[in-house]
């Protein structure tokens, strides 16, 4: 008898804007496969990641509770407060591959999970990594690395395979490998082999996580010059002194060596960030075209997400961390053609904490955590949230931002010299006028909400009374990120030139054994 449940693919991508999708509005794109998403089912276009930054985002989609329960507000773990218990499953609940095994859910996980420890248990039975960036001592703990090294060994004198990183990380480049063999490829066959191996037995949770679009930024060829930089859209600019009120996104554009980056050169950034998106479509496709192939495909529930979004040159600067939209909302889609309606839009407010309740919720047995239940809400049994909170870096440290979001409003409070940004949802989109002075009434009510969202015990640190925390403004030291190769012992330049000769052979440059 075939299972009645339905089987669940989760799909996530890495820093993908909110605004990167050709079926959404951007008829600057290619994303053909994206398109079929939004054509299968929702489209959540008020979807936020609750703290925009890589691990912190995967803490609250895995555990479906927010940063002041995982105590993760950065891509380094907090310590738990008093009165949390010290492990994150104890203090959480079982991860969701964990619960949607203990559900009847065959579960399996392929691409990159960016855990603290690096191989953490997730609780998937079938777990195939592919992570951004190995670890040491080597690359066995990464099955892309060590397939790469072990199917194609050419190509593992390769330090990084999917783009150099450090002072390249926001130059356009091309991969260094041929598409059929990049890291997106390997997850779409990696995934395709998964639910092929599905059969009526019961039904298959999967948890698919590309690496892209997340800088560096080389598509592989054709992708690599698929878009003309000249036709690119140009980046939204306010004032920078307003745009770099949260001191944060001038830190990281220096730390990421991003600073170097001028207009011209920020519209052949944005083009190869296309050519990745595309190339990571063309690699969706192939795992759509699987799932369409099932007898039963109109009942697999396919969730279609980002982990944040990344500012690409808007507002003065690079990355995530911030709650700027750009930053901070991101593409989500959800489709099951059984139970829910076709090429839909929905304005109702999303966290990625919600994914956890439409899992277990199509599962049969909802658990809304810190989220909502999302397919309860569909159904017009729950109402919709009235408004949402983010929190970015740790509650009472210097460098603590908290953002409420209204359908009307954007509040954002800065505990780095208590400075605050408004901005009005409707009229200013791009977030390039700041009402704190003009709405004042607005001000006081969401700020009022700001507090009540920090009487939690894992943010009480961000309040001082009544009031949130605030610290006298400070400017960080300039300082920059070294990612190289270390499960190959590279871990910065070389005190000398000549020192990055050692360790290979004089007659070939290749590396010694």
């Amino acid at each position: 008898m075939p299972h009645t449940r339905p089987d669940i693919l989760f799909i996530m991508t890495d820093q993908q804007r909110f605004d990167t999708i050709a079926a959404l509005g951007n008829s600057d794109i290619y994303t053909p496969n994206m398109d079929r998403l939004v054509r299968r089912g929702i489209t959540f276009s008020n979807a936020y990641a609750t703290c925009p930054v890589c691990v912190a985002a995967r803490y609250t989609i895995r555990t479906g509770c927010e940063p002041a329960t995982t105590r993760v507000f950065t891509n380094a773990k907090a310590g738990p407060v008093d009165g949390q218990a010290l492990e994150m499953e104890t203090r959480c609940g079982a991860y969701l591959a964990r619960t949607m095994s203990r559900l009847g859910y065959r579960t399996f996980g392929v691409g990159k999970f960016h855990t603290n420890p690096w191989n953490e248990d997730l609780g998937f039975e079938t777990l195939w990594r592919c992570e951004e960036t190995y670890h040491p001592p080597n690359r066995e703990g990464d099955d892309y690395g060590s397939w790469l090294a072990r199917e194609h060994p050419e190509f593992d004198f390769l330090e990084q395979p999917m783009g150099e990183r450090t002072e390249m990380f926001y130059l356009p480049q091309r991969s260094p490998l041929p598409a059929d063999l990049g890291g997106e490829w390997w997850t779409a066959d990696r995934t395709a082999e998964e639910i092929e191996k599905s059969d009526n037995s019961g039904p298959f949770f999967g948890f698919v996580s590309f690496v892209g679009p997340h800088p560096p930024l080389a598509p592989p060829i054709p992708f690599n010059r698929m878009y003309n930089p000249d036709r690119m859209p140009e980046p939204v600019l306010g004032k920078v002194q307003e745009d770099h009120l949260d001191e944060e996104i001038s830190f990281m554009s220096s730390a990421v060596w991003a600073d170097a980056i001028n207009p011209a050169l920020s519209k052949i950034v944005k083009a190869r960030y296309y050519g990745e998106i595309t190339y990571l479509d063309y690699c969706l496709g192939r795992i759509l075209d699987t799932v369409e192939a099932r007898a039963n495909s109109d009942n697999v529930l396919i969730c279609f997400f980002s982990d944040h979004g990344d500012l690409l040159g808007d507002h003065h600067g690079w990355q995530k961390q911030n709650f700027f939209e750009a930053a901070c909302r991101v593409p989500l889609l959800l489709s099951w053609p059984t139970a829910l309606p076709a090429a839909t839009e929905r304005t109702d407010f999303i966290s990625l904490a919600d994914l956890f309740a439409i899992a277990t919720g199509a599962a049969g047995a909802c658990e809304a955590r810190e989220g909502i239940d999302v397919l309860k809400m569909l159904r017009g049994e729950c109402a919709p949230r009235q408004h949402l909170i983010g929190m970015v870096e740790v509650p009472g440290s210097h460098d603590f931002k908290i953002m409420v979001l209204t359908d009307e409003w954007k509040y954002i409070f800065m505990a780095n010299g208590g400075r605050e940004q408004l901005f009005d949802r409707k009229n200013d989109p791009n977030e390039l006028s700041n009402s704190i002075s003009s709405s004042s009434e607005v001000r006081s009510d969401l700020y009022a909400l700001a507090v009540k969202a920090c009487r939690v015990p894992g943010a009480l640190g961000a309040l001082e009374g009544n009031k949130l925390r605030a610290f006298p403004f400070r400017q960080r030291p300039p300082t920059r990120i070294y990612q190289f190769d270390r499960s190959r012992g590279v871990v910065r330049f070389p005190d000398q030139p000549q020192d990055a000769l050692k360790g290979f052979d004089r007659a070939t440059l290749r590396p010694l054994e």
